[in-house]
């Protein structure tokens, strides 16, 4: 039983009105709290009267004297009235009590039992329901400090994003930089995310190949090109990437452009889209997006079923 501070008036009651019964003397009853770790200090007022006025203080009186002092202590008094509990509901030696106190003792230990296992009871239903609603708290606390987490990394995208277009003195640093930036915008929507990569021909000196970012995004693998050119993007700009995705199987595209695209562009994603998905994007999409405070996943899922079922690689979604 965890009644953490001191035992409630029917526990208490019982208990003087039993543990009398359980030993035969008065003494008895002294040796008896003081072997369930009762404070001396708690038990000597009443032993002095055992010596010295003998006939003035009857168990009963000495068992509610003692008690009343260790529920008085608190915390401190804890050890002994749970020992106290215990040694009273797993009394089983009756035969140490008077005849005629032994049945009714025996009732005494009975109900002390079913009371403190209800109480036993209602504090592990307490305890569940504390414990449970301590779990919802933490994956409230964690969503919302995740959730802050997820906004603070999205700002700095939107930050480091408009520090690029101050640079048009500087293209081929801005190309970099842009590819950064995109791939940060990815993982702060926990898109999984591979930076830039180069592949190298067998000798490990040539690069053969270099892509931007590879993200993972329901189920699909996508390859993903950033570019930040002068005019809109072509089919010559487009015809690298699109090399890269027939090269490998069970591959989609994306490409993303700081300028729009050319009708045969688009035109070209047509044609090959029975054979690989291509979805153009924007940074004036992205830009609105973080903007709107929009969802990247939504975002890119609606460019995805356009390029698959309506064959449009490019609708410009600016909401």
């Amino acid at each position: 039983m965890e009644e953490r501070y001191h035992y409630p008036p029917d526990v208490f009651n019982l208990l003087v009105d039993t543990i009398p019964l359980l030993c035969k003397g008065k003494e008895d009853v002294l040796l008896f709290l003081r072997g369930a770790g009762v404070p001396q200090e708690d038990l000597s007022l009443m032993a002095a009267k055992v010596r010295t006025e003998r006939g003035s203080v009857s168990k009963f009186a000495i068992v509610r004297d003692v008690l009343k002092k260790l529920n008085d202590r608190g915390d401190a008094g804890l050890s002994a009235r749970r020992e106290l509990i215990k040694r009273v509901v797993e009394f089983e030696e009756f035969s140490m009590c008077w005849p005629t106190d032994i049945y009714k003792a025996k009732a005494k230990v009975g109900d002390l039992a079913r009371i403190v296992n209800i109480k036993d009871s209602f504090t592990r239903m307490n305890q569940q329901r504390e414990a449970a609603q301590a779990k919802v708290n933490a994956e409230i606390r964690a969503e919302r400090e995740a959730g802050t987490e997820k906004r603070r990394k999205i700002e700095n995208v939107r930050d480091r994003l408009n520090m690029l277009f101050g640079m048009d003195s500087e293209p081929q640093k801005r190309g970099r930089l842009l590819e950064g930036v995109l791939n940060e915008l990815f993982r702060a929507h926990d898109i999984l995310v591979r930076e830039d990569f180069k592949r190298l021909d067998p000798s490990g000196n040539v690069v053969v190949e270099q892509i931007d970012g590879v993200i993972e995004f329901e189920g699909h693998i996508y390859l993903v090109e950033m570019k930040w050119l002068k005019n809109p993007v072509g089919v010559d700009d487009l015809g690298a990437h699109m090399m890269r995705l027939f090269a490998r199987s069970d591959v989609r595209g994306i490409f993303i452009s700081n300028s729009d695209f050319t009708a045969s562009a688009i035109a070209e994603c047509v044609t090959h889209s029975t054979h690989k998905t291509m979805a153009l994007c924007t940074l004036r999409e992205i830009v609105m997006l973080l903007v709107n405070e929009s969802d990247l996943a939504k975002f890119l899922r609606n460019k995805v079923r356009a390029a698959v079922i309506d064959k449009k690689p490019y609708i410009e979604t600016l909401s």
